[in-house]
């Protein structure tokens, strides 16, 4: 227990990941397109890992009284959200999905292409991120500093 404790305590970098040397976010926006909130991943694993940890940290307060609400009405993901797993979570979540199915899975009978087209907002808050070139170029060896930077560039996108 001690030693798993002093673990934690101990920086990680991202050459201490077996897997990669660079580093990789994943976020969850709202409506107008701001970051609500975003996991630190290595660069070799895939995003997918890491959704139902991301769901669980973008909390939005309720107007009035009441708990703050972790569920979104709707999950807008690319082929590669695609999976029968991550489709199941959702589900039983109650979130509505906008995920298209891979070639492989049969015929996607309840996508809604009009909400997909929503998933451009994503793309560009991905490169309103990129236009701050410390984000953009990864200097950062240490994960604590890179998701600092992350930070301050998600509380500049919202100023």
């Amino acid at each position: 227990m001690l030693q798993a404790h002093e673990e934690d305590k101990k920086e990680k970098r991202w050459d201490d990941h077996e897997e990669a040397s660079v580093p990789r976010f994943t976020f969850v926006r709202q409506g107008q397109g701001k970051p609500m909130a975003f996991v630190l991943s290595g660069g070799e694993r895939h995003e997918s890992r890491y959704l139902p940890s991301l769901l669980e940290t973008g909390a939005v307060a309720r107007p009035g009284r009441g708990r703050p609400r972790l569920r979104p009405d709707r999950l807008v993901g690319d082929k590669g959200y695609s999976d029968t797993t991550i489709r199941k979570h959702l589900h039983n979540r109650g979130i509505r999905i906008t995920i298209p199915r891979r070639q492989d899975q049969g015929p996607d009978i309840c996508f809604d292409a009009a909400a997909y087209k929503e998933r451009n907002k994503v793309e560009r808050l991905i490169n309103r991120f990129k236009n701050f070139r410390r984000i953009a170029t990864r200097y950062d060896k240490r994960a604590v500093i890179y998701e600092g930077w992350l930070t301050v560039a998600a509380i500049l996108l919202w100023l």
